[in-house]
């Protein structure tokens, strides 16, 4: 007991606790950004595609080569390239501000894509009812196919939650404060192990608390 309380004092707890705040915040701010945006553009891609209300191959070709594009490149080489954006935007390179733009970047195409899988398997039955009972396609958006993919998209914002915390903490490593930040500064650098534990520990409890919400509220709204 001694040497745990021995090891928990080589702790900043005032700046543990701010880094802590710090990533909480980034990743909701983040999560809620992806969820807006990525739910726009998922819907707009599959109303746009193939099946869709509005067939439009040229600006479904376009949008879903921005998605995979955007997906597909490394968050660390993202980060630098939007450098000179984040800097007029911001103001900044670093801090947690700075941090914003590469994180919802990187997060909403996940979750866009997320949100196209999820309306792709509402039944087809069920929109050709709507519209053969004369429903419009703003009704059929807002009354069937989110209704009917809602568990669906709540389980995809979690995970895209939960992968915002950890780009989060990547992000925080090079500069942009919270818990990568105190981890690897303060932790690592210092060969403080105690900082690096607690950090991860912390990354964990928000991981977990994203995690435990989502499966509930998931489950909460699913009528099956």
């Amino acid at each position: 007991m001694q040497g745990i309380i021995e090891f928990l004092d080589k702790v900043n707890w005032p700046q543990m606790t701010e880094a802590f705040l710090t990533t909480l915040i980034i990743s909701l701010i983040v999560t809620f950004a992806a969820l807006i945006i990525g739910l726009i553009l998922g819907i707009t891609m599959h109303i746009t595609g193939k099946d869709g209300l509005f067939p439009n191959r040229p600006l479904y070709l376009i949008q879903s080569v921005i998605v995979n594009i955007l997906r597909a490149v490394p968050f660390m080489i993202l980060i630098i390239v939007l450098l000179p954006f984040t800097k007029i935007i911001t103001g900044t390179i670093v801090g947690p501000v700075a941090a914003l733009p590469a994180l919802i970047i990187s997060a909403t195409p996940f979750y866009a894509r997320m949100v196209l899988m999820a309306l792709q398997e509402v039944d087809g039955g069920v929109v050709e009812a709507a519209q053969a009972m004369g429903a419009k396609p703003r009704q059929i958006i807002f009354k069937v196919l989110i209704p009917e993919s809602l568990p669906a998209l709540l389980s995809g914002i979690t995970i895209t939650a939960i992968s915002i915390v950890g780009l989060s903490t990547v992000a925080g490593a090079i500069g942009a404060g919270g818990l990568g930040n105190i981890a690897y500064i303060a932790g690592f650098q210092t060969n403080n192990n105690a900082i690096t534990v607690v950090a991860t520990i912390l990354s964990l409890v928000i991981v977990f608390a994203f995690q435990f919400i989502g499966e509930h509220i998931s489950k909460a709204v699913d009528k099956r």
